[in-house]
């Protein structure tokens, strides 16, 4: 846990990276109608707009070109228009077309109820990475959600954190409930490691809407992904 929180102050706002550890797969993908042989990975998604990684090769997209595609998610489809809006070597961000059938197909997509049933245990995962050791839960639904719940030697829960699109929401032992809004996220590759580096701007008072979006998605998640004690402790601190 020492490398968690790293926190970052200046005189205007206050940031703080986060480390994560990274799942290996993402089956959240982009294929581009205008370059089909290209399969993105969405890193991540909003309402508004999507960050594409491209494993292999390089794009050929440039800032103001509009493209067309189709984001595919285990099992469910949406078709998307969206303006590139920055690029690099292997990445790209891109806004959604702000038409109000697409937009209202898009919402449809990233409700929370999609995040909930699609949630799968990484904890109970066998793969060939090894998880922090504080680490007690740790649920996945792709792109869009993710769910940390820590917890201290003697396996008291200490901490738990709910990662949704760009709402940051986290309860720690002996400081209580903290909102932030994910500002950037970054890969970090070494022989030795594999995480993600999330920068987050914090609320200067607890944000009511991101704590009900915590408190809607745990409500819907299956209580034997976190077990039954788990979920009544989560639901009690976020005041469900």
């Amino acid at each position: 846990m020492a490398r968690h929180l790293n926190l970052v102050q200046s005189d205007f706002e206050q940031l703080e990276k986060i480390v994560f550890p990274r799942f290996p797969f993402c089956y959240l993908t982009f294929k581009c109608d205008e370059y089909d042989t290209h399969v993105f990975e969405v890193k991540d998604i909003s309402q508004t707009g999507m960050q594409l990684a491209l494993k292999n090769g390089e794009h050929q997209m440039n800032a103001e070109k509009l493209i067309n595609g189709t984001v595919n998610w285990q099992g469910i489809s949406i078709d998307v228009s969206a303006e590139v809006k920055w690029t690099t070597e292997k990445r790209l961000g891109v806004e959604f077309t702000h038409k109000p059938s697409h937009r209202e197909s898009v919402n449809e997509f990233l409700s929370i109820q999609n995040f909930a049933k699609s949630l799968k245990p990484v904890h109970k995962m066998e793969f060939d990475f090894d998880l922090p050791v504080k680490l007690k839960y740790w649920l996945r639904s792709d792109g869009p959600v993710e769910v940390f719940v820590w917890q201290h030697s003697d396996g008291e829960l200490s901490q738990f954190e709910v990662l949704m699109m760009e709402n940051y929401i986290q309860w720690k032992d002996g400081q209580g409930l903290k909102t932030a809004r994910i500002m950037s996220k970054r890969d970090i590759d070494t022989p030795l490691i594999t995480e993600d580096e999330f920068v987050i701007k914090v609320d200067e008072t607890i944000d009511d809407s991101k704590i009900d979006l915590a408190c809607t998605l745990i409500s819907h998640i299956k209580e034997d992904l976190l077990g039954q004690q788990c979920c009544d402790f989560i639901k009690m601190k976020l005041g469900i």
